[in-house]
């Protein structure tokens, strides 16, 4: 199964964004997403799991999202936050797979058998970090990650 993992958007779903995503069964969104458009576009693409980011708390039109998802993805369990300071502890130990964003610095790191992603920012670039997110694929036996730069 290809997913797509994107964050920090801020209201801007660059073309090439949208471009790497195509194709995926399934797009992440680690929240500041910044306008319901983006939403829209992106599950006009795959099923879509979202929650919101600290500077998306105020809009009327993400109130309904959570602050903290946790899923089954392809077999393996999964915990979606915004911002990894949220994350609730202790982990349950069947959770493999951690995606964050709010960093806007695109991060895959194994922990013993855990995997901690942030896909980076997709979004306007912040300081001198990259623009980028992330595609996972994943079997029933592994999850192979990668990052994916959006611009040079």
């Amino acid at each position: 199964m290809k997913v797509g993992v994107i964050s920090d958007t801020h209201g801007l779903l660059r073309p090439e964004a949208l471009a790497a995503l195509q194709g995926c069964e399934r797009i992440i969104h680690a929240g500041d997403i910044g306008s319901p458009q983006i939403l829209e576009a992106l599950s006009a693409i795959a099923e879509l799991h979202v929650v919101r980011g600290n500077n998306d708390l105020a809009a009327d039109w993400a109130g309904h999202i959570a602050d903290c998802l946790q899923f089954d993805l392809g077999g393996w369990q999964m915990l979606l936050v915004h911002d990894i300071a949220d994350m609730p502890t202790p982990l349950g130990p069947d959770v493999r797979l951690v995606v964050t964003g709010h960093s806007h610095k695109p991060l895959i790191e194994w922990r013993g058998e855990r995997l901690y992603l942030n896909p980076g920012s997709a979004g306007r670039r912040r300081f001198k970090l990259p623009v980028t997110l992330a595609l996972l694929e994943i079997s029933e036996q592994a999850i192979e990650p990668r990052i994916v730069p959006l611009l040079p």
